[in-house]
């Protein structure tokens, strides 16, 4: 097919290799406007954008897709269909109606499982056993259209919100190839989202990401691998910030945020309910570091308090 892609983020990227792999004419990328990053701020392309530049494909970064321009930009591709992943901006009517195939998403999700945002992270703090992709037709509602195919993926017990990215972003390239080619040879139509079952992926706020030690070990360790890599899990330690990177569920009981343990290379903190053992650990403006290593300069001891 002849194609608009739309995307920004490195999970778009794997999308948009693959379309390109299989074959597909890909006649404009759409992607964010680039960014300020860094200590210097410097603006910085996006993910998808450095994969189109790479690959030869014209690019096209509009504010917004609601003014005229843009979707005249859109028409003149003469596309069949456009494929969206993790855009990022609002497609108006206009432009959903815009071409004859429609536009089609690749949804970090099993629809209507974590409509919005943040379905990854979502669906690792809510503790899912499973996850996957959704090939979806885009209408006005948020993540409302009726699906294509979905690829399920079970989540590993030590899954992290890097780790099953990666993973959805390559299922996703796999989806959208499958899900494009089924439906140019008319064997594949969107069924509707079934009315039960639907839950809101909400947006990330860096407020979740710090450990309340009042939880339950259970719900913190998922909280840990939830924002690994971003934004991290912390705590406060002697003042300071402290993120935590890894833990597993220990026993152990004792006042909320106390440590327990201290020594023999293990750091273990009394939560709610249950302990936690801290695995790797990172001061501000130090580098990770495993349990063993942080005792070795912390003068950390049993019975030490963290958090606020």
């Amino acid at each position: 097919m002849r194609l608009v892609f739309a995307g920004t983020p490195a999970f778009a990227a794997a999308s948009l290799r693959a379309l390109v792999a299989a074959g597909h004419q890909v006649g404009l990328v759409l992607t964010r406007p680039d960014r300020p990053a860094g200590r210097g701020l410097k603006l910085v392309a996006s993910e998808v954008k450095q994969l189109a530049l790479e690959l030869g494909i014209e690019v096209y970064q509009p504010a917004t897709l609601r003014d005229a321009d843009a979707q005249a930009r859109i028409r003149e591709v003469a596309a069949d269909a456009m494929v969206v992943a993790a855009y990022g901006l609002i497609l108006p009517a206009a432009v959903l109606e815009m071409v004859p195939r429609g536009c089609i998403n690749v949804h970090a999700s099993l629809l209507p499982r974590w409509r919005g945002a943040a379905p990854i992270q979502r669906a690792l703090l809510a503790g899912d056993a499973e996850t996957g992709i959704s090939i979806m037709r885009m209408e006005e509602g948020l993540d409302t259209g009726p699906v294509y195919l979905a690829h399920r993926l079970p989540i590993a017990a030590n899954e992290t919100a890097g780790s099953l990215h990666d993973k959805l972003a390559e299922a996703g390239g796999d989806a959208i190839v499958e899900a494009l080619a089924k439906i140019a040879e008319g064997r594949l139509q969107p069924v509707p989202q079934p009315a039960e079952g639907m839950t809101y992926a909400a947006k990330i706020a860096k407020e979740e990401a710090i450990l309340d030690w009042s939880a339950d070990a259970v719900v913190l360790e998922r909280r840990i691998r939830a924002f690994n890599p971003f934004p991290g899990a912390s705590t406060l330690l002697d003042g300071g910030a402290l993120k935590v990177w890894q833990a597993s569920v220990a026993k152990g009981d004792g006042a909320a945020g106390t440590t327990l343990q201290a020594g023999e290379g293990r750091v273990v903190v009394a939560c709610g309910r249950g302990a936690l053992s801290l695995e790797q650990m990172q001061r501000a403006g130090g580098k990770r570091m495993g349990a063993a290593e942080f005792l070795r300069g912390s003068g950390l001891a049993a019975g030490a308090r963290l958090g606020a």
